[in-house]
């Protein structure tokens, strides 16, 4: 417990998140009938709004198991020799507790900027083995902040490889290529306007996250769970009898389906010349974790374990879901968006679309769901004030992760990897979105893009 006189101002900020922040099932339902009552409000007849939320219910099903295996796989992954031995290598170089912050956060930084799963199914092992060897050297880290730092890192992928609506807009036969045709990546992800914003908010990550640490350090031995992550990989110890133990420690069958996978994988991207998307992602993440572990056995067994850190997601995209069917077949996100773009100018066009991304982005999980919802309208509206689509994009997106930081869906996921509670440090996310929100509105309004 922290004491009282030697808390900051951010401490006390995120104690009273922890105590009025509900968990992402509350917040769910009451987001759902929330909408409910507005969709009545729009017009919509009291059959055609339940057909809307019976739509949405389950339409994320394959989204939600693509998810799970992202998840997960990536946890498995962060159980190999190598992985382990390279983040604990990387934790070894700090020396102080600034350089624990800085290099943590980066290492999340370029993996969330390649792909937004690594981020943040990685991005808590990072934290944890960080925090065990600053322990170990006697550095004074905070577990929980250095935690909320590394997840905010995540946030740099809204404009790196897997951004969603970039990629979209960048692809021939996109549902809105009769409206504004073909966004190649150098006018959205690598415009002026874009590179800047991930440089200025890197910056103003690393400038916060050494000076926000907590002066009451909050060491990783006190949280035993999340210290467990960090243990070695143990080995089964246990003899082996028969043909079929001998057969699931053996790696010719590991080896085998890796071969198999890295076949599919050639198909994928060098036969059909198809791009990177999720399932071809979790094939890779596939390949990697039998290639690493080398045994069928090895990989059931880190199996096990990083199945905990999905839990979250199996039943709330569903909930999630229901509220984007609301949004999605009913007049009513339309209307939300239209009542934005009736009042925009050039000026207040970004900080308009970045506040309507965040208020969907509450609803609903998805970022390419997010633009398709609101896509359409967007573009519709930054071509009525005279912006470029892409700025309405990427202001868009601003919004999209400012919701990622502040709900505590994706919070109860970092949590659920790092085993710990997301009411402990969500708040320091909300500092964090702070920040990223004001940076992206300032670039997407005055940088080129």
């Amino acid at each position: 417990m922290i004491e009282m006189n030697q808390e900051t101002w951010a401490d006390r900020f995120v104690r009273l998140m922890g105590r009025f922040v509900p968990d992402a099932i509350t917040a769910a339902i009451f987001l759902l009938l929330f909408l409910f009552v507005c969709a009545l409000l729009f017009g919509n007849t009291v059959d055609k709004t339940m057909d809307a939320w019976y739509r949405g219910l389950w339409m994320l099903l394959p989204f939600t198991m693509q998810m799970t295996l992202i998840i997960v796989l990536s946890s498995v992954l962060g159980q190999t020799v190598v992985f382990r031995k390279s983040v604990r290598w990387l934790s070894s170089l700090p020396k102080t507790t600034n350089q624990v912050v800085i290099v943590a956060v980066l290492l999340n930084a370029v993996l969330s900027y390649f792909y937004w799963g690594l981020g943040v199914a990685l991005g808590p092992i990072i934290a944890v083995y960080f925090a065990r060897e600053a322990e170990r050297k006697g550095i004074e880290v905070d577990f929980l902040f250095l935690l909320a730092s590394v997840w905010a890192a995540n946030a740099l992928w809204q404009f790196g490889f897997s951004s969603s609506a970039a990629l979209l807009m960048a692809t021939p036969g996109h549902f809105l290529e009769s409206t504004i045709g073909i966004l190649p990546l150098s006018s959205t992800i690598w415009a002026p306007a874009a590179i800047i914003h991930e440089i200025v908010f890197t910056a103003a990550l690393l400038i916060t996250g050494c000076l926000l640490m907590p002066r009451k350090k909050r060491p990783l031995s006190m949280y035993p769970e999340a210290n467990k992550l960090a243990d070695p990989v143990e080995h089964a110890s246990e003899p082996v009898s028969n043909f079929s133990e001998r057969l699931e420690r053996n790696s010719i069958m590991a080896m085998l389906f890796s071969l198999a996978l890295l076949a599919w994988l050639y198909y994928h991207f060098v036969t059909k010349r198809l791009g990177l998307d999720i399932n071809s992602l979790n094939a890779i993440f596939l390949f990697l974790c039998f290639a690493l572990h080398r045994s069928v056995h090895s990989f059931t067994r880190a199996l096990q374990h990083a199945i905990l850190s999905a839990w979250p997601v199996i039943v709330i995209y569903h909930l999630y879901a229901g509220v984007a069917g609301l949004i999605q077949h009913t007049t009513l996100g339309e209307k939300m968006a239209g009542m934005v773009a009736a009042i925009s100018t050039p000026y207040t066009f970004p900080l308009l679309a970045a506040l309507t991304g965040t208020l969907v982005a509450l609803f609903v999980p998805s970022s390419g769901g997010q633009w398709a919802i609101q896509g359409f309208v967007t573009s519709k509206a930054a071509m009525a004030v005279g912006v470029s689509v892409q700025r309405g994009l990427l202001a868009l997106s601003v919004g999209d992760h400012m919701g990622n930081l502040v709900t505590p869906f994706w919070a109860m996921i970092i949590a659920g990897i790092a085993r710990v509670s997301f009411r402990e440090f969500i708040g320091y996310g909300m500092i964090y979105a702070a920040i990223w929100f004001v940076i992206g509105v300032v670039v997407f309004t005055f940088a080129p893009c």
